[in-house]
Order: C-alpha cells, then structure tokens, then sequence
C-alpha cells in the first residue's frame, strides 16, 4: 500500500454530538486532503500539552511511553493511520531497537501524542484518505476558521493582562500544581506577550 506523509493542522472542540469530544485535523503534506479524526478529552490535551511544550508536574501517560521505550533501547520511527473500518480509525506505532522493526496497535489519538513525543513522521495509506479524506472549498474553509474553538482556549472571563507579570507567575505554577494545563497554557501565551 502506497503510504501518504501527512501532519497535525488543528485541533478544535468537536461539533459533534459527544461531549468533551474533540477534533483533530490531520492534512496531507504535499496535498490538499484533510483527515478529521474525532478523539476524547485526554488524548487532546496530551497532543496539546506537547504541541504547546508545555511540561506537566507529572509525567503523563504518552511521556511514560517514550521513558519506557528509552529504558529499553526503542525509538519510534514514524505513526501510521493505517485503517479505517466501519467509520473507526486505526493506527500503529512503528518502533525499533536497532535490530528488528515492530508495528504496534493503537488508536489514532495515541499513536499521535506518542509520535509528537517522538518527533517522528506521520503517515496514512493512501486507500484511508481516499475514502475518509475531505477537500474543503474556499467557502468552508473559513467558516471552519470562523468556527474553531482553541483547544486551550479557557472559557472563564479572567481578564489575564490586568495581572502582573509576578502575579501571571504565581498563577502559572497554582494551574500546573493543580493540572489545569488549559488555564497554564493561557497564562503561559499571557506572560510570553511580555517577553
């Protein structure tokens, strides 16, 4: 099967009828077809908080893999979506030790925040995109633009410019002591401004 290189173009809250459901748009690199791939809540925020650097207090489960797989002398070599059945998406996880090649089951939403991990290529066949990928008109590529919602987007009214820079701080380290990595990446893009 021909392999298509394709990379991370959104994520956005789902408008779907799932609750804490999100969106991750995946693009070819070298085309115009995009792959949207629905995924929970956690999955998004491990691809965010990596996308994002934005280091946790505790390692989460995606950063265990990658210090499980260094304890053991495996690296990731690339992410493949590379199946879709009955409107699921599935993926492996192409990992190495130098001698031998394995491929390892996962849904898609981990297979990316592991490779983003990793820093590795991703890639879909070539008869997914075909069947799942869409092109999107001029037109319906700014509506969706006019009606994404940033994943680490918090909905609250706090009008973060009105606080110091020590005061962004302090609250910097209460959200990520307290794991609220949405609130800490807004404080985080607040005190940037500054810099």
């Amino acid at each position: 099967m021909s392999k298509v290189q394709i990379e991370i173009l959104g994520l956005s809250s789902s408008q779907s009828q799932t609750t804490g459901s999100f969106a991750l748009v995946l693009g070819e690199v070298e085309g115009e077809r995009r792959l949207p791939i629905i995924i929970g809540m956690f999955e998004a925020q491990a691809i965010a908080l990596e996308i994002e650097k934005i280091t946790p207090n505790r390692p989460m489960t995606h950063d265990l893999f990658k210090s499980f797989a260094h304890g053991f002398n495996f690296e990731v070599t690339e992410i493949i979506i590379s199946d879709l059945k009955e409107g699921v998406f599935f993926a492996k996880i192409v990992c190495t030790d130098g001698i031998k090649t394995i491929e390892v089951d996962a849904r898609p939403s981990d297979a990316i925040a592991i490779g983003i991990r990793f820093e590795v290529p991703f890639y879909t066949h070539e008869t997914v995109l075909a069947e799942a990928g869409i092109i999107l008109t001029d037109e319906e590529e700014l509506l969706e633009e006019e009606s994404e919602e940033p994943i680490l987007v918090s909905k609250s009214d706090e009008r973060l410019q009105d606080f110091s820079l020590e005061k962004l701080n302090e609250m910097l380290d209460e959200a990520l002591n307290a794991e609220d990595y949405e609130r800490a990446a807004k404080i985080r893009d607040e005190i940037n401004k500054r810099s």
